[in-house]
């Protein structure tokens, strides 16, 4: 029976009435962005995320660790370090803070475990003071680092701050020198260090220990810039874009390497962490490569042009570097931007781990059916497929391009995981843009800290290989082409529009170019040529890629013999003599 049946002055009617009184109904909780209803929402209130819109909603510190950490792993450290101010008002606020929020400060530190490996973690909480940096908060911050060098540990880091806390004055300004300070003894420990920045982060924090991470992330829409929008405005009266002082902002310009979903940052944290650690010696696989180093090429019947090696490098259907990352890779954690500029999407980076369980057409011994991984650094040069080329601009990457590469390179010396690149580039971009944002010197810096990295290094031209844009991630200790690869030190069109002044003689200039695999190897320019699957690479990709993935397994068993040092002479060597 509904309610509109039951007489006004019934006892029923009245017994609801009293009934609502005593029990009221619980309020409702609409997302702020979308308007979804929450109250009863599992996800809600598990991650405090709308499951509808994806708005994330702040979060304390301790929710935070109960988000990110193994269960019941947590040890928190420093927990009775609090702040004593001078002055009334100061003072006043911090007790208020201290009441309101059961902290004593506005960072808590400890040790856990994400996916049973231990860390150590440094969260911020904004509802103490805004999340501000004082001198408790910085010197609790510091001892993190130095707890964390001490144990050998990675450090995670989640910053949700105003900056400085002005009440301190130049004191509270200091910290931001502190924290450098202990971040960069930590840096040289070469462990992993990630910030993940939330809603919002701003001010000294952010221009200080957070932005010195090896990997920065950071979660949808939040609030992230060194002043904050409204004093922006206020200072410079003048009205900001809607997407300033956005992590998307960020993403778009290479200061975060991923946007990453809170429900999803913990596998994200456990993966980079994993793969930096994982280390194995990799046994042998049954060589398939068609030459390997020091072997001599035989020429076979039907043996391609120059030119009919250049249309198949070209090949619209040839597989990328996306394809062989998919296919080779386990855990792949694409990071993105140089950190100082820009998102390059024509060459693709990330850490990853290289399993030496491999799944090829010819049997295995038992003892090589291992499934264990090594944790590598990949730099590739995508060009796209038909439908993405445009955006990858054809595999021309720009000076940011290189300068994310860079940075790759340098985590790789740091962690020392081994380096693998994937080349595949017609050139660098030589644009206007690219000219005015220093093209050629980041050419110059990418070969430099390919041939100074203190990891094993090896390249693969996968399709084509294209002057100096192709060199800049190929001086490596072992350089393999696939089959129907090319690498030239021009285009053929180049050639012939230098000669010439037209493309119409690019055919017959092909061979003078000596750009196969074939012609290379002849010349000491690479170590090995891997064979391609019948009808080349453009036809099985899977194929393809488990010939790459056996090489690069081979050559790692051999490279992780050599001491790094003895690796930098022979890599010396190697460079030294070219040409000779």
């Amino acid at each position: 029976m509904s309610d509109a049946a039951i007489p006004s002055d019934s006892p029923a009617k009245s017994f609801a009435r009293t009934l609502a009184q005593w029990f009221p109904r619980r309020a409702q909780f609409p997302c702020p962005k979308c308007n979804t209803e929450l109250r009863r929402s599992p996800f809600y209130r598990k991650w405090r995320v709308c499951e509808n819109c994806g708005h994330h909603f702040p979060l304390t510190a301790y929710e935070r660790v109960k988000t990110l950490a193994d269960p019941d792993t947590f040890h928190e450290l420093e927990q009775f370090l609090s702040t004593h101010p001078r002055g009334i008002e100061y003072a006043q606020r911090v007790r208020a803070a201290k009441r309101e929020t059961h902290l004593r400060e506005s960072v808590i530190m400890g040790t856990a475990k994400i996916h049973a490996r231990e860390v150590m973690l440094v969260v911020l909480d904004f509802r103490f003071l805004g999340g501000t940096m004082g001198a408790t908060a910085g010197e609790k911050i510091a001892r993190a680092f130095e707890v964390a060098l001490e144990k050998n540990l990675p450090l995670i880091a989640f910053t949700a701050s105003g900056g400085a806390r002005i009440q301190e004055g130049m004191n509270a300004l200091m910290q931001m020198a502190k924290t450098v300070c202990a971040v960069n003894r930590f840096q040289e420990a070469r462990l992993p260090y990630i910030t993940v920045l939330t809603h919002p982060t701003t001010g000294g924090v952010y221009a200080s220990f957070a932005n010195l991470a090896d990997v920065i992330l950071a979660e949808p829409r939040a609030l992230i810039g060194f002043a904050g929008p409204r004093v922006v405005e206020i200072l410079t009266r003048e009205k900001l874009p809607q997407d300033s002082h956005r992590a998307e902002f960020l993403l778009e310009h290479g200061m975060v390497d991923a946007i990453v979903p809170r429900h999803e940052l913990r596998d994200a944290i456990g993966n980079i962490v994993a793969n930096v650690k994982a280390r194995t010696l990799f046994s042998s696989v049954p060589a398939i490569s068609k030459v390997a180093a020091g072997e001599e090429y035989r020429d076979t019947e039907g043996t391609l042009s120059s030119w009919s090696s250049v249309q198949l490098a070209r090949h619209p259907n040839r597989p990328t570097t996306r394809d062989y990352i998919t296919r080779i890779f386990s855990n792949f954690v694409e990071l993105r931007g140089d950190h100082f500029f820009g998102e390059d999407p024509a060459i693709v980076c990330g850490v990853a781990r290289l399993n030496d369980a491999m799944q090829t057409s010819f049997p295995l011994s038992p003892h090589q059916e291992v499934g264990m991984s090594q944790g590598v650094i990949v730099i590739g040069q995508e060009r796209g497929n038909s439908e993405t080329r445009t955006a990858h601009r054809g595999g021309r990457a720009e000076p940011e391009g290189y300068r994310k590469a860079q940075r790759l390179m340098r985590l790789a010396s740091k962690w020392n995981l081994p380096l693998i690149t994937l080349i595949d580039t017609p050139g660098a971009d030589a644009g206007y843009e690219s000219e005015k944002r220093g093209i050629a010197m980041s050419l110059a810096y990418s070969i430099s800290w390919m041939l100074k990295t203190r990891a094993p290094t090896i390249a693969v031209v996968i399709g084509e290989g294209g002057s100096g844009g192709a060199l800049a991630l190929a001086a490596a200790d072992r350089v393999a082409m696939l089959e129907h690869a090319v690498y030239s030190v021009i285009s053929p069109e180049g050639a012939s529009a230098i000669l010439y002044g037209d493309a119409a003689h690019a055919q017959e200039l092909a061979d003078d170019l000596h750009l196969t695999a074939r012609d290379l190897l002849k010349r000491n320019i690479i170590d090995a040529i891997i064979d391609e699957p019948d009808g080349s690479a453009n036809t099985n990709a899977d194929a393809a890629a488990q010939q790459v993935k056996a090489f690069l397994v081979n050559e790692l068993a051999t490279l992780a013999k050599q001491p790094i040092e003895r690796l930098l002479e022979m890599r010396y060597a190697k460079y030294r003599t070219m040409g000779q």
